[in-house]
């Protein structure tokens, strides 16, 4: 990317944890606008001591829905879930995956979301 051209996505992906953390078995959450989005290694488990070669299978997921509800308080008909490949590119396709779903679904975002719902 040019230097000169800012980014205009609005979730960077610097607001992340970075890739390798992952790998401590913690999920990443947070929220933009009405939209909630969560990004975690699958399975969710600390390998970070564990040998690369030794590690096993995994991937990134990662989730949306909207506000007001914590991840864990949100039913899940209502989250959005997609899976990447665990690597560095797949990290960057998450990244970019949070910013497509909040533009293609941005009306959905900014409704008016009530814990009173």
């Amino acid at each position: 990317m040019d230097d000169n051209i800012q980014d205009v996505r609005p979730i960077q992906k610097h607001t992340f944890f970075n890739f390798n953390h992952y790998n401590y078995g913690e999920a990443f959450f947070g929220s933009y606008k009405g939209m909630r989005y969560r990004l975690a290694r699958d399975p969710l488990v600390n390998v970070i001591f564990i040998p690369v070669d030794q590690r096993g299978e995994a991937k990134l997921v990662a989730t949306v829905w909207p506000e007001p509800f914590a991840y864990g308080q949100t039913d899940p008909s209502k989250m959005t879930t997609f899976e990447f490949e665990f690597s560095e590119d797949g990290f960057d396709q998450a990244v970019s995956w949070f910013n497509d779903q909040y533009m293609q679904r941005i009306d959905e975002w900014s409704l008016d979301h009530s814990i009173l719902d």
